[in-house]
């Protein structure tokens, strides 16, 4: 599969990027998504929800009433569940959410990804760019050029650089992420997927 490439203005510069069949032309494996994207949604998690059990709550300790004769259920403890302020059963607890996923099945689930993506031409090669400093109205003016400012959009750079994440941070349904960063879940989530020149070979490293 082959895509020209790009300028800021979205004009063609008579440049040709050829794409690896093995990364954008798979079979793609539906479950594969599903699993990785759950693993990076589990991961977000912070897991530090916590409720007190009643051992934990403050109370005394006192037996409320005589255990017979009163003719109401027996009671034993001002902290137990059933009454108000005392313990919660089966509580939320500190936990990790994470869980192990084979490299071999998040490689397959980006590709698979990525696959979709060139499917319905939803990926845009670009010229590698700079940005001195961060120019929010400048990235904004690139992705209205290239006709993807009302859809939400990932652009995918070679490296870290400061001035051009600052500049798409303001902007609602834009990211900016690093080649060897990208993951499945942004890649289904976008719209549109740019991605510099440098980014295709550095994709096709990690996952070629």
């Amino acid at each position: 599969m082959e895509l020209v490439v790009l300028n800021q203005a979205g004009e063609d510069t008579g440049k040709k990027v050829a794409l690896n069949d093995s990364i954008y032309a798979i079979e793609p494996n539906d479950h594969a998504i599903y699993l990785d994207v759950k693993q990076y949604l589990a991961n977000q998690r912070q897991g530090t929800h916590k409720s007190k059990e009643r051992g934990e709550v403050a109370g005394s300790t006192r037996k409320l009433k005589k255990q017979k004769g009163t003719g109401t259920a027996r009671a034993g403890s001002i902290k137990s569940p059933v009454f108000r302020g005392g313990g919660r059963v089966f509580g939320p607890k500190v936990r990790d959410y994470s869980f192990k996923l084979n490299k071999k099945v998040k490689r397959l689930a980006r590709v698979s990804a990525l696959t979709y993506k060139a499917k319905q031409n939803q990926i845009l090669i670009i010229e590698d760019f700079n940005m001195d400093a961060p120019k929010t109205k400048m990235f904004s003016s690139m992705l209205e050029n290239l006709k993807i400012s009302d859809k939400k959009s990932l652009v995918v750079v070679s490296e870290q650089n400061k001035n051009i994440y600052l500049s798409s941070r303001n902007l609602k349904g834009a990211e900016v992420i690093t080649a060897d960063n990208l993951n499945t879940y942004q890649i289904m989530k976008a719209s549109s997927i740019v991605i510099t020149e440098k980014s295709v070979g550095v994709i096709e490293t990690i996952l070629g």
